[in-house]
């Protein structure tokens, strides 16, 4: 990747695009200079597929990301687009480990189902300092505690560890009800982040693009890209 152009991104980030012209707000998409993911990518996409979730997965933009602490790179919580990329968003994770941060912006309710040793919870003081009076816990036979708690869902944060060379999917609720984002302080050394998407159900079998979607997929694995 350091052998093409990084250039610049937002909040200190760094990139490389290897996808088609998009204008997000007016919902236009065109070839542009697409030449397609690089040739380094094919044995990732192909090592994909080999995962159940992934096995229809066809990848028609790769955006590399690089991280430095030193820049204080970061990405604030966001979704991904809706209309143009479709169900799944896959990303490698390389160089070193980060946290993706998942926050959800609803007022609805959570139910929170806690089970541990009680005094692992009263050590960790798991909320505000009193996890024993916030879940009300209590004990069973076997020493444990068991306690819920119903949480509106924009009260929570889920940590979600990702190791170095290590690949995540979103998908689902992850993909459409959470948003995702990466703090600076979660950011100690360089990372490159590697993330695939693949095109909306407009673009492809039957929608009103199927033919520009087309078009566009076989550019894409033909894997003789360069950076856009």
């Amino acid at each position: 990747m350091d052998n093409n152009e990084w250039k610049p991104s937002q909040s200190g980030r760094r990139k490389q695009d290897y996808g088609p012209k998009v204008n997000f707000k007016k919902h236009k998409l065109k070839v542009g200079c697409f030449s397609g993911l690089p040739s380094s990518s094919l044995l990732l996409v192909d090592r994909m597929a080999q995962y159940s979730v992934l096995e229809d997965f066809l990848p028609v933009e790769q955006c590399n990301l690089d991280y430095r602490p030193e820049h204080g790179s970061a990405i604030d919580p966001h979704f991904d687009d809706w209309w143009l990329w479709g169900k799944r968003l896959v990303s490698i994770n390389l160089l070193s480990e980060t946290i993706l941060s998942m926050t959800c912006d609803s007022e609805d309710f959570l139910q929170l189902h806690l089970t541990e040793m009680l005094h692992n919870a009263q050590q960790n003081e798991l909320i505000n300092g009193n996890s024993e009076s916030i879940f009300n816990f209590h004990s069973d036979t076997s020493g444990h505690c068991k306690g819920q708690r119903s949480v509106p869902y924009n009260e929570i944060e889920i940590a979600i560890h990702v190791p170095r060379r290590s690949l995540i999917v979103l998908y689902g609720n992850a993909r459409y009800k959470w948003k995702h984002g990466i703090y600076r302080q979660d950011i100690n050394s360089r990372r490159i982040c590697s993330t695939f998407r693949e095109l909306s159900e407009e673009f492809g079998e039957g929608g009103k693009q199927e033919a520009l979607g087309k078009e566009l997929l076989d550019i894409a694995l033909s894997f003789k890209g360069v950076p856009g």
